[in-house]
């Protein structure tokens, strides 16, 4: 930032305080005030300065402030606000401190009210933590203090627009082209697919990238939290949670939406992310007609992927055997797709492996995987997977 550009940002910074302490005192509006004060102290600034003063102003006063440039980069994928002096920014994987700073707490406080009121949101100290979606899908989150010790927390999860399709997911190295080849052969020959990995591992992303393989005449319903996926099949049903209102009433759970949907004659039901009672609804689901279904979950390998899912069933609170939730995991999910963060920043797909009964319980057989940047596929498939992707019309890998 050259000095000039630094001088009017602080001036912006000290007038926008002036303008939140004089609120109402005046009775004008903002857009008034805010020349008001430009005019009398900008007065030295030349004809494009104060204009410019002006837009810095205003942008502190109904946007997001120091925020905004950064929410405008299309490069950014997470904007992370760690008290009003420390703002930390995602690109192309990588975590990066930006030149970006609130003026005060206050000024930070005001923001993030600016983002959460026309949500219907607010946080304070009897409701500090705070999930909420922007009208352009992104996802915010707000945590203040007394539970964040050195400052209000905003983040914010870009959403992008367009999304990513199959042939970006091999242009970008998450997949390679065989394994493309494989997944859209599972997804048409209506496999359930789970994949997991860590956060930030790119799970709904990949997620919203096998959704392209659904034939085009079929009907999805797709249940989120907060809804991200972006499908470009003609018939599409998009279902969002929602949190309680401020009087603690409203609340709809992802549970509830997932029973709903078996009512809305579904093809396929895309669950964003798998995180409560809701499992065993899914698995009920899944395995009882609703096969081709997609979801993700929270894990660091594909067994833990489906102990998880068998413990997040368990606290749907119905009195079923272990044993028999056990069985409705192995009979609903077909395959766990195993995504990972590198160290660079990148996300690969590190393992895709077949969900198959073994003695005393479930066990998963590794198809693919990929080791030091070699991907190895396991031969032979399982015969009842080798037989549906034969039905499917998929020929196998080429040697």
């Amino acid at each position: 930032m050259s000095g000039r550009a630094e001088a009017l940002d602080e001036a912006a910074a000290a007038l926008h305080g002036q303008l939140v302490q004089r609120a109402g005192e005046d009775g004008g509006e903002a857009p008034e005030r805010i020349a008001a004060l430009v005019a009398r102290d900008g007065a030295l600034l030349s004809t494009a300065e104060r204009g410019e003063l002006s837009r810095r102003v205003a942008e502190r006063a109904f946007g997001l402030g120091p925020l905004e440039p950064l929410l405008a980069d299309t490069t950014v994928d997470e904007v992370m606000v760690n008290g009003p002096e420390r703002v930390w920014v995602e690109r192309a994987g990588q975590i990066e401190e930006t030149d970006a700073a609130f003026a005060s707490e206050r000024e930070l406080r005001h923001a993030i009210e600016r983002i959460l009121a026309p949500l219907g949101r607010r946080v304070d100290e009897a409701a500090p933590l705070c999930d909420a979606r922007l009208p352009d899908g992104s996802r915010v989150n707000v945590v203040i203090p007394p539970l964040a010790l050195d400052g209000p927390l905003l983040t914010i999860r870009r959403f992008r627009r367009r999304g990513f399709d199959p042939d970006d997911l091999v242009a970008a190295g998450t997949i390679d082209r065989s394994l493309h080849d494989f997944l859209r052969a599972c997804v048409r020959a209506r496999l359930t697919l789970l994949v997991s990995g860590g956060t930030g591992s790119g799970k709904t992303t990949t997620l919203g990238a096998l959704s392209c393989f659904i034939p085009q005449g079929e009907r999805i319903v797709t249940i989120e939290d907060a809804a991200e996926l972006r499908l470009r099949q003609p018939h599409v049903v998009r279902l969002e949670a929602r949190p309680p209102s401020l009087e603690g009433r409203g609340e709809v759970t992802i549970r509830r939406l997932v029973r709903n949907a078996l009512r809305m004659r579904p093809d396929r039901i895309v669950v964003g992310e798998v995180r409560g009672g809701e499992a065993l609804d899914m698995l009920g689901a899944m395995s009882s007609g609703h096969d081709g279904s997609l979801s993700t979950v929270h894990a660091g390998s594909a067994e833990e992927a489906l102990r998880r899912v068998e413990t997040l069933a368990l606290m749907a609170d119905v009195a079923l055997p272990h044993a028999a939730i056990r069985e409705q995991v192995a009979s609903a999910i077909d395959l766990v797709v195993q995504q990972r963060r590198q160290a660079d920043g990148s996300r690969r797909v590190g393992e895709v492996s077949a969900v198959e009964r073994v003695a005393g319980g479930i066990g998963v057989r590794p198809v693919y995987s990929l080791r030091d940047g070699v991907a190895r596929w396991h031969s032979p498939l399982p015969f009842a997977l080798a037989e549906r992707l034969g039905d499917a019309g998929w020929g196998g890998v080429e040697a």
